[in-house]
C-alpha cells in the first residue's frame, strides 16, 4: 500500500534558494525589506557591507549589513529566512581574511575623525539678547560724552 504525503510549507519563503545564496562577510548586497505603513507594504532597499553572518545555515541564521546613511553608520541585523524580506542581491564579492569584519566600523570612525583634522577652526558666535542691549547701552553713553566735546571744540574755533 502506497501512501501520498503531502507537503506543506511552513514558511513563504524559498529556504533553498536562500540556503544557497551563500551570503558572506566581505560581500556588498542590497537588501530589499518589506514596510508594512498605513495598510500597505512598500519595499525599502538596504545596500552595505555584510560585517558577519551567524548561526550558519539553521533556522535562526542572521547577517549584519552596514552602510553609511547621509554621513551616519547604519547596522541593520537581517534574519536570512524572514518573510519581510523580498529580495537579496549580493552586487560584489569581496576575498577577505577574517569571518568577523567588525573592524571595520573602528576603521570608519578613524576616517571620520581624519576628516575632522583637517577641518580649519573658526570662532564664530552669537551674543544674547542681554548683552546686545548691554553693548547698546554703553555705545549710547560714549556718544553723549563725545557730543559736548564735539561742540565745545566748535565754539573755540
Amino acid at each position: 500500500m502506497v501512501v501520498a504525503i503531502a507537503l506543506k510549507s511552513i514558511s513563504p519563503v524559498n529556504v533553498e534558494e536562500r540556503k544557497n545564496l551563500d551570503i558572506r562577510a566581505g560581500d556588498v548586497i542590497r537588501v530589499h525589506q518589506k514596510i508594512q505603513e498605513k495598510g500597505k507594504i512598500r519595499l525599502q532597499v538596504f545596500e552595505g557591507l555584510v560585517l558577519s553572518r551567524k548561526h550558519g545555515r539553521e533556522a535562526g541564521a542572521t547577517f549584519t549589513v552596514r552602510a553609511t546613511l547621509s554621513g551616519v553608520g547604519v547596522e541593520k541585523i537581517f534574519p536570512l529566512y524572514s518573510p519581510m524580506i523580498d529580495k537579496i542581491e549580493i552586487i560584489r564579492r569581496s576575498k577577505v581574511r577574517r569571518a568577523k569584519l567588525y573592524y571595520i566600523k573602528e576603521k570608519a570612525s578613524r576616517e571620520q575623525r581624519r576628516g575632522l583634522r583637517k577641518m580649519s577652526l573658526v570662532s564664530l558666535s552669537t551674543t544674547s539678547d542681554r548683552e546686545a542691549a548691554e553693548a547698546e547701552a554703553k555705545a549710547k553713553e560714549s556718544a553723549a560724552a563725545e557730543e559736548p566735546a564735539a561742540e565745545e571744540a566748535k565754539a573755540a574755533e
